[in-house]
Order: structure tokens, then sequence, then C-alpha cells
């Protein structure tokens, strides 16, 4: 029986989390965590808090706080709130724990042991009046791509771009507004580029999602020498005689922290060894959940320094990354009010109602949000329309007609034999979605069942059956069925609602928690010697003025909470009116851009769409493209394309599209111009 490690990304203590982080590594890694527990399988499920890194300590400074308090607070924010999610972890740890040290240090010193770490002399800004080194974060200037003057010191927020802070144009300190100048320091590289073969050895053996591995792919052909020290004293010391004032980078630092959680966890067990069972264990299967923009650490970095390891550890099996979740079709933001008040929301709603409607839309191939009207639509419809109306109304018939002892099964007719298949093809089909991280294909076969039992129900018209003393032993088989198929929605429903699936198992007259069964042992025995408890409501309903006054809240948050003159506006639309003659003034309204597919996937159950992601020069745009009949979507990676990049935003199949790849048709084929030397971001004129 394998041994199942699962770890979910790091969350950064430096403010609260929000659903958005919850969809993309939190939930479907807890959802795959209870499932395989019924599975059977032993299982160790570890997360902490990231806390350390610049922006900490700049978040800290600017409130008037140290950086460790600073953390102590956003530490116990966040694990409270994964508790209130009732996100299953088997221990929940954090960087500054005293034995988070000795593994990053050993991580380094073996690195440097087998020539994967070099010294250099580099050119880094610093602040006169402040007399220190500026990390990236603190140093703002102008974009050398677009000339944005308030870029940030590593990426500009205007245009994408990303950059070294040294290549800003009049850098200065982003707290005291000085000028900054270039000094000579020494830091201490990770040389990526030596693990360039084993990587692409390792990575050609994973069948993962076409989009993280073509990803991960692409980011190993281009590995270089990566700095892996700050100048700062909020981190991990570099342990080498000269090296005072440096401490490892964050990102360096932080994927050790799966490896130091599980050591925390041991000593917390009482043995301080049990971590190797995991970590240096063959048999052991790993698997991490994360949002897509960690790809590159888990798929890549993370791997290449566990290669460069005198110690065998694992690395990771299976890479499970989401998209992004959103709020309103807009992205979280807490700066711009553009979020939901946490508190505010458990005061009113359950937690089994956020994570089905989480699950239910779950990014796992594309972008996807929460919208109110959808949370209301999924709480009213499905979960007590669908699955709360199915449990109550067979447990209260039950009852009334049968109250001392379980209606017995008969003899099954045609109908009541293709229920129960239909019963347990879904029950199988739920088992193997869990397995491969469909969380929303999960939450979708919960509704089925709900529904089928629901179709059974009224087809069968127990009622009716009632009225006849003939009809008694037909009527019990209707029943007993009923209640087999609740007891199935409790198991599969599990996963994504825990907390009602509990609930739903005690009003069967289970005594144990679920989880201490197995999964196929609840799915393949009946139901026996139970006594049914009362009914209760599983769920309220949500009222329309409810939703209507959470949106409002939002607006006005987002209003009172940003400058409203910097918030980003809806691309003027472009006249699509017919013409047959147009100026060359209207000609020039059209941008048109070189693009670099860098990601090419299916858009699923469409026979025509391919979703790309081109790179436009700094940044990249989600684009969906007609052209699935006559290009394969590996063929078009790494392809420069001519885009119209002023195109209206829209959406395709649920997918934001951000421009329009040209190409040429005569009605039987399709042609798309590609280009060779013209870099992309580059105006076609």
């Amino acid at each position: 029986m394998k041994k199942i490690l699962i770890t979910s990304a790091l969350p950064y203590a430096n403010g609260p989390l929000h659903f958005g982080h919850i969809a993309g590594a939190y939930l479907p890694a807890d959802c795959y965590a209870r499932f395989q527990r019924l599975q059977g399988h032993p299982v160790l499920f570890i997360c902490g808090s990231d806390e350390h890194g610049v922006a900490i300590t700049m978040t800290a400074e600017m409130q008037g706080s140290t950086p460790k308090e600073h953390v102590d607070k956003y530490h116990k924010v966040i694990s409270d709130f994964f508790n209130k999610l009732d996100i299953s972890f088997d221990h929940y740890s954090r960087t500054t724990w005293p034995g988070h040290v000795e593994p990053v240090q050993k991580y380094f010193k073996d690195l440097v042991a087998n020539n994967y770490i070099e010294k250099k002399e580099t050119l880094q800004l610093y602040s006169e009046k402040e007399n220190k080194f500026l990390a990236d974060r603190y140093v703002v200037g102008t974009c050398p791509k677009c000339g944005y003057d308030q870029a940030r010191g590593d990426e500009c927020q205007k245009c994408g771009a990303s950059y070294e802070a040294t290549d800003l144009i009049s850098p200065k300190s982003k707290q005291t507004g000085s000028a900054l100048t270039s000094k000579p320091t020494t830091h201490w590289f990770l040389m990526l580029d030596k693990f360039k073969e084993p990587l692409e050895k390792w990575i050609s053996q994973k069948n993962w999602k076409p989009n993280v591995t073509q990803f991960a792919k692409q980011y190993i052909k281009e590995l270089h020498p990566r700095a892996i020290t700050r100048d700062s004293k909020w981190g991990v010391p570099v342990p080498l005689p000269d090296a005072d004032g440096k401490v490892l980078y964050v990102w360096f630092d932080a994927p050790i922290g799966y490896v130091s959680a599980t050591m925390d966890w041991a000593q917390k067990k009482g043995d301080k060894e049990a971590w190797r069972k995991w970590w240096s264990d063959d048999e052991t299967h790993l698997v991490q959940f994360m949002g897509k923009d960690n790809i590159p650490f888990h798929a890549v970095i993370f791997p290449a320094m566990t290669m460069g390891q005198n110690e065998k550890l694992k690395l990771v099996d299976e890479l499970a990354a989401n998209e992004f979740y959103n709020l309103e079709g807009r992205r979280f933001s807490k700066s711009d009010g553009w979020t939901i008040d946490l508190e505010g929301f458990f005061k009113k709603y359950s937690t089994d109602q956020i994570r089905y409607t989480i699950a239910a839309n779950a990014p796992e191939t594309s972008d996807s949000e929460f919208t109110w009207k959808d949370f209301q639509s999924r709480c009213n419809a499905e979960l007590l329309g669908k699955y709360g109306n199915f449990v109550n109304r067979t447990l209260v018939f039950t009852r009334r007609y049968f109250p001392d002892a379980l209606p017995q099964l008969g003899q099954l007719n045609a109908d009541d034999e293709a229920f129960v298949k239909q019963m347990h093809e879904i029950v199988d089909q739920a088992k193997e979605a869990f397995s491969q991280f469909k969380v929303r294909m999960g939450a979708k076969l919960i509704m089925d069942l709900a529904s089928l039992g629901n179709v059974y129900f009224d087809n069968k018209k127990p009622w009716a059956l009632a009225k006849d003393p003939a009809m008694v032993n037909e009527l019990q088989t209707v029943l007993a069925l009923c209640l087999e198929c609740i007891k199935c929605l409790a198991l599969i429903s599990y996963p994504v609602i825990p907390d009602t699936s509990q609930k739903v198992w005690n009003l069967l007259g289970f005594d144990k928690p679920l989880n201490q069964f197995k999964w196929d042992d609840i799915a393949k025995t009946p139901l026996k010697d139970q006594h049914l408890q009362e009914p209760v409501l599983l769920f309220r309903k949500i009222e329309n003025e409810e939703i209507e006054n959470e949106i409002q809240a939002l607006k006005s948050g987002s209003l009172k909470e940003s400058d409203t003159s910097l918030k980003q506006s809806d691309p003027k639309p472009v006249s699509n009116a017919p013409s047959s003659q147009v100026t060359f003034d209207e000609v020039q309204k059209i941008e048109l851009v070189v693009g670099k597919i860098v990601d090419a996937v299916d858009v699923p159950k469409s026979k025509k769409l391919l979703h790309l992601q081109v790179d436009m020069g700094g940044s990249v745009r989600s684009i969906v493209s007609g052209i699935k009949d006559h290009y394969q979507p590996q063929d078009l990676i790494g392809k420069k394309v001519i885009v119209v990049a002023n195109l209206k935003p829209a959406k395709l199949m649920n997918i934001p599209s951000e421009g329009m790849i040209l190409a040429g048709s005569d009605g039987k084929m399709l042609e798309i111009p590609f280009l060779q030397n013209i870099a992309e971001g580059s105006r076609i004129s």
C-alpha cells in the first residue's frame, strides 16, 4: 500500500488569504487527501506559512512592527482561515520554527560541495541615505521597456516586463525617495543551467497536464544562474564565514519548508526521524498542489535543488497546478477593495457552501471565478434543491411509514435494477475523478447522484404506493434503494463537503465517523440494523436581497479602497459596422503586435478552439482561437504570430480571450503567417 505525501504551496505570511488561493492549492489538495484516506492509504498532508523575504520586512517597517511580530500575526490569521475551511492538514508548520534553519543550510552546503553554487560580485542598488543595499521590493523607477515612471524593482505593473532592479532608469528608494547608485557586492548564485540535462530527462517521464509539462520544458531550455542570497538580517543566514549580513533568498528557502515542516511534524509526534519514512523512501508518492504561478519553482527549481543533494530525497511525482480563481471578473485585490469580508461571510454562510461552490467551478484547466449569483444558484438549486431535498424527503417519508426498522429490499424490477446500476456507476466515476484531482468533476457527480435519486423517487411515487396495502413490499424496496443512494451520496460528497457528509452519515444511524470506514466497504456494503435519526435541514435558502447586498458591498468597497482614477477601464469598443471602404486613420486604430505562443492546449468540450498563452513582449495574454482543425497545440509553441492587440476582451467557453491571431482562409484551409526575426512585443505597421 503506497504512502501518499501531499503538499500545498506555502502561503506567504504577509496578509490574509482569499478564496482565490483556496481554489488553486488548498481545496483540491484537501479533497485529494480526504479521498486517499478513504482508500486506506497512509497519507501525510503537509503545509506551513512562508515567513521570510523582503516583502515581509518592508510591510513590517511600514506598519511599525518587527518582521517576527508581522508573521506571527498572519500565521495565526492564515491557520485560522484553514481551520474555518476545514482543510485537513496533518501538520501546518511555519518557516520561522527553529528547526527550519538546519535543512535549508544543508541544502545550500550540499549544493556548494557539489559545485552547483558560485560566488559572484555584482552591481546592486545602494542607498547612501539609508546606508544599505536595497532589494528590488524597496526600489521604484522608470521601466526600461515602456517608460512607466513608478515601476517596481523587479517588474513593471503597467506593461508586465520583468528585469533586474539595476535595469531601472532613475531608480530611487521606495521608502525615502532618495536617488540610488550602483555598487559592487557579493552574492551566491545557483548554477541552474548545470541541471538542464537531468531535468529534461526527468520531466520527459512525467504525464502531467500538457500546459504544465510544456511550460516546464520551455523553462528548462532557458535556465541560467540565479542569485540565491540577499543583503538582509531577516531570513536563514548563509552558512559561510565570508557571508556576514547575507541571507538565503526566500524562493530558495521556502520549498525546503515542505521538508522542514515534515521534520516539525515528526518532532511533535515524538519520533525525530519519522520524516525520512516519507522523504527518503522511493515508495512514497509525492503530490504537490499549487497555482500556475508556482509551476517554475515546483516543476524545475526545487527538483534541481534536490538533485544536487548528497542525501537522496523525493522528487515530485504528481504536480497538480491549477489556474487562477477570480472575483466577479477581476483578480481578488485587497488594496482595490475587490475582495470578500471573510469574517462577515462565515457569519452568514457555511463552510460547505463555499467549498462546494469553489469545487463546482474549480479552475483546473482555465481561469474561473466566484460570483455572488453563481454562489446563490449553487447553494439554492444544487445543495438545497437537489442534495438536501433528496436526503430530507427520503428520511421523512421512511421514518413516517417504517419508524421501527429499515425498509427491507425486495424483488427488483427493471427500473430498480437500472437505478442501482446508474448509482454504482456514478460512485465509480467519482472514485476515478478524485483519484485524478478532478474536483470539478467530483462536484458534478455529487449532483448527478442527487438528481438520480430525486428522479427515481418521483417516478416511483412512494406516496401513492403507501396508500395501497398490497404495494407495501414495493414501497419498502423503493425506500431501501433511496436510503442506499443517500449512503453513496454521503460517501462521494465527503471529500468536498465533509461536514454535511458526516451529518448525512449520522442521520443514517451510524455512530462512528465516516472517515473511519473505507470507500469500497461503504460503497458495497448494504445498510442494515440502522436506526434512522430525525431529519434536519442541511442547507438554508439564500434570498435575492442578500446577494444584492453582497454585490453592492463589493462595489462600494472597491470605490472606497482605491482611487477610481487609477482603475483599469474596459477597452473602448471598436466599431464593427460593415463598410466597403475604410480610411487610413481607421486602419491605424488597429494595433498589430508580434506575439510568441508559449503554451497551447485544447479547450475542453470544443471541436474548434485552442487556448493559447501569448507572450506580447513582457506580458502574457490569454487568447482563444478557432484553429484546432488546422494546427496541433504542440506545433504552435514557440511560434511568433501577429495579434490584434486592442480587440475588446471576450469570454469563449468561459475562458478570457484578450486578442485575435491573424490568419488567412480560402474556406477549405486556414494558414497562420508565422514570423521569424521580429521580436515579440514589436508593433506591425
